[in-house]
């Protein structure tokens, strides 16, 4: 059974849902929810956790069938999702594939909870200290911005409108900043906007260049000591697309996350920048972009040390994918 057929899944019953009382004392340490909050920062920020653990246990058994391979993409990439989740938690399987429809919710719910959680701390902080990057250290922001209201951020303000404007157009145009301030013209997720890039500079013959290594995103990331408790050693994708979801969220006028905001369309904003970087097409640029963080980050971390040794295995394996590649491209000319 598809993913999406099964996001009604129930995710409330009052006979079986916990009172507060009974999970109160549980909310700040609970396994589930601390794995929650991290998992939704470094793997898969948007999801519904009661459907995905229900979906991916019928999935298992459909598995025993039919490949993965036969399924569509977006069940392809749920499932492995969901797979990565299992792989990330000993245990997990065995009280999912043991555990009654009631315990799947539960489990679900908690780390549902987790990952909202996060999210909310991160949009909270953010919302003050994404100010401190708007303007060259020393300087104020002018006109003023506030730390609490954001109804003057996005398009309404020449710095977070500067920031935000989507790559392709410009806006120095005085028709094209009022237009994007009217709202006249309609942002959508997939128009990544400028503070993407590094030095907010876009290349339209060479759009790779400088994406996701901006100064905004560095500081945002680096200040983050989340990844540290949990022993990571790398920077993932989807830290990268969760980071700059935060930031784009923080830099707009809209006052309250949502997935279906029509303003920021952050679930669009979000899925692009990490199907790109999920994308087989893209491995070299994306491998590139990884080793660069993960030494930004964890400098003393022992695969931004590493090369790819010569002769070996896998650069046998990179060399082979390059050349395919190369003969596919010249059989198209």
């Amino acid at each position: 059974m598809a993913f999406r057929l099964v996001v009604q899944f129930s995710m409330s019953n009052d006979e079986n849902t916990p009172s507060p009382d009974e999970v109160s004392h549980k909310t700040s340490s609970n396994p589930l929810i601390l794995h929650g909050r991290h998992f939704g920062r470094t793997v898969f920020a948007l999801c519904n956790y009661p459907a995905l653990l229900a979906a991916g246990i019928l999935q298992l058994e459909e598995l025993q069938d039919s490949p993965l391979e036969d399924f569509p993409a977006d069940v392809q990439q749920e499932h492995r999702v969901f797979m990565e989740l299992l792989d990330s938690y000993p245990g997990l399987l065995d009280r999912l594939t043991n555990g009654e429809e009631e315990d799947i919710i539960h489990m679900g719910d908690l780390l549902g909870k987790g990952a909202s959680g996060a999210q909310g701390d991160n949009t909270k902080t953010l919302r003050s200290a994404v100010l401190e990057w708007l303007v060259p250290r020393g300087q104020a922001v002018i006109p003023p911005l506030s730390q609490n209201i954001k109804s003057d951020r996005g398009f309404n303000h020449k710095a977070t409108g500067a920031l935000l404007c989507p790559t392709g157009l410009d806006w120095l145009d005085a028709e094209t900043k009022q237009s994007l301030k009217s709202g006249e013209t309609t942002v959508h997720g997939d128009q990544w906007p400028m503070f993407l890039y590094a030095g907010y500079i876009y290349n339209s013959e060479d759009p790779w260049k400088g994406l996701l290594r901006s100064k905004i995103l560095i500081f945002i990331t680096t200040r983050s000591s989340n990844a540290y408790l949990h022993g990571m050693k790398c920077v993932t994708k989807g830290s990268l697309a969760y980071i700059a979801m935060q930031i784009w969220f923080s830099l707009s006028s809209s006052s309250v996350f949502s997935q279906t905001n029509t303003i920021t369309d952050s679930k669009n904003f979000y899925h692009t920048i990490l199907d790109l970087l999920e994308d087989p097409d893209e491995s070299e640029e994306v491998g590139d972009l990884m080793t660069w963080w993960t030494r930004w980050v964890f400098p003393n971390s022992s695969s931004s040390q590493c090369s790819i040794s010569k002769n070996s295995a896998l650069s046998k394996i990179q060399e082979k994918r390059a050349a395919l590649q190369e003969r596919t491209i010249a059989g198209l000319h």
